[in-house]
């Protein structure tokens, strides 16, 4: 995704792709809602209010009139596009100019039937909001039964109904160009690796007719939800196949739950914002090691941050159960996550202990940190608090244990001052990400 710059004087176009109903607003608040908010929701009625009068193509407004309808900064505004993007409500056009210009097609939610026979979707959902309001929500969308017991059919059918006349000679257009409901399929940076799944199945065991493009959405959708590489994918594959070698779509759905829950004590997955927000970023062009450092803690994925901790390799189901603690429970922002991962290993032989990560956790989220500044900050004036609390006792002859530290404690900008040691702790941290 190109990284632009929004400014309030840049002009839009909302375009209507699809057949937009009041129905599909209620699934929007209802369904939609709890996975991506209701700022992202609300930015999408506001889309479609402003086809209204041209119906399909909107008039060209400033993000500035935006802002002042929405009541929302450009960063905020820019994170609820990107939701919507990514889950598939729209998608965006960008032209640079004097004055850059952007169109936004609108696509349609997924129908009530689609969304809770989504694989990720339906799952999010129910962890989200619980069962409790699962069943309630599911129930209020289910078709009533009627007893037609003692009722006889007697609708008409077509050919008692018309029958065919010659007209006039008439050329007939196609209707390709005629509004129809679309939803967007998810879309994902990076694909998955079918051809590293196939290379680990027995070719005996797939029917070739196997992988259709529906299948194959399934199978991505899923190795994304529940965070699954093709080998462990294919693993589940071979136990979701019918006696043909075709794909069984709800045993595969099931099986891959049942794992999942198998290695997560249970849990649920559900979505997380993946990098920090932009607009709690610092500003680019910082190139010291502190900077560096400070970005590579900003643009990184805390799965990816801790799998590099484990030199490329999955981490243990039981850190990331802690991960899910910190970015879906207490809702940290990214780089404030990696920045507690990492400080939090540094400081203890490298072990998570799940109590005290719990402990660190609540006081960092009470102080609302929020970027990785801040977070570094706030764990550096900890650290030295904690050495003035706890009494140093010297023994004769006893070497003084050397204390594990993060590499960026006590760390100025200003390269000179850094010794060759430090500079090398500075570019092994680097190493790891770039």
């Amino acid at each position: 995704m190109k990284n632009i710059t929004l400014l309030p004087a840049d002009i839009y176009q909302v375009v209507n792709k699809s057949l937009l109903t009041e129905n599909d607003k209620l699934v929007l608040s209802m369904l939609y809602m709890p996975i991506i908010g209701s700022s992202a929701i609300t930015l999408y009625n506001t889309f479609y209010n402003e086809l209204k009068a041209n119906n399909y193509i909107s008039s060209e407004m400033s993000h500035h009139h935006l802002m002042t309808n929405l009541g929302e900064n450009l960063n905020s505004i820019k994170e609820s596009r990107i939701k919507l993007e990514g889950i598939g409500l729209m998608k965006t056009y960008y032209m640079e100019g004097s004055v850059n210009s952007y169109v936004y097609e609108l696509y349609s939610p997924l129908s009530v039937n689609e969304f809770f026979n989504h694989p990720i979707f339906n799952m999010v959902f129910y962890n989200n909001v619980g069962k409790e309001e699962y069943i309630r929500i599911k129930n209020y969308f289910k078709v009533p039964k009627i007893n037609l017991n003692g009722y006889t059919e007697i609708t008409s059918a077509f050919d008692m109904t018309f029958k065919s006349k010659n007209y006039t000679n008439f050329e007939l257009e196609n209707g390709s160009e005629i509004a129809k409901k679309v939803s967007l399929p998810l879309s994902y940076e990076t694909l998955f690796d079918f051809d590293a799944l196939l290379s680990s199945m027995p070719k005996s065991l797939l029917n070739t007719n196997a992988l259709t493009p529906s299948n194959k959405e399934l199978i991505t959708n899923l190795s994304f939800l529940y965070n699954l590489d093709p080998y462990t994918m294919a693993d589940i594959l071979k136990v979701s196949l019918n006696e043909r070698g075709l794909i069984d779509k709800e045993l595969l759905r099931n099986n891959t739950r049942k794992y999942y829950e198998f290695n997560n004590s249970g849990r649920l997955p559900s979505l997380i914002f993946r990098t920090q927000p932009e607009h709690l970023r610092s500003a680019k062009g910082d190139n010291s090691f502190l900077g560096q450092i400070i970005n590579i803690f900003e643009t990184t994925k805390p799965y990816d941050f801790l799998k590099s901790k484990y030199k490329g390799v999955r981490p243990t189901s039981k850190d990331m159960r802690i991960l899910e603690m910190l970015l879906v429970d207490l809702r940290f922002n990214p780089a404030v996550c990696n920045v507690l991962i990492d400080y939090i290993l540094k400081t203890q032989n490298n072990r998570l202990v799940k109590s005290y990560v719990e402990v660190v956790a609540g006081e960092w989220k009470r102080a609302n940190l929020e970027t990785a500044k801040e977070a570094m900050e706030y764990a550096e004036k900890t650290h030295k608090k904690i050495k003035k609390i706890i009494p140093t006792k010297e023994t004769k002859k006893e070497p003084k244990k050397e204390e594990i530290i993060p590499d960026w404690f006590n760390q100025k900008q200003n390269t000179e001052k850094i010794n060759e040691d430090v500079k090398n702790e500075f570019e092994e941290f680097i190493k790891e990400y770039v």
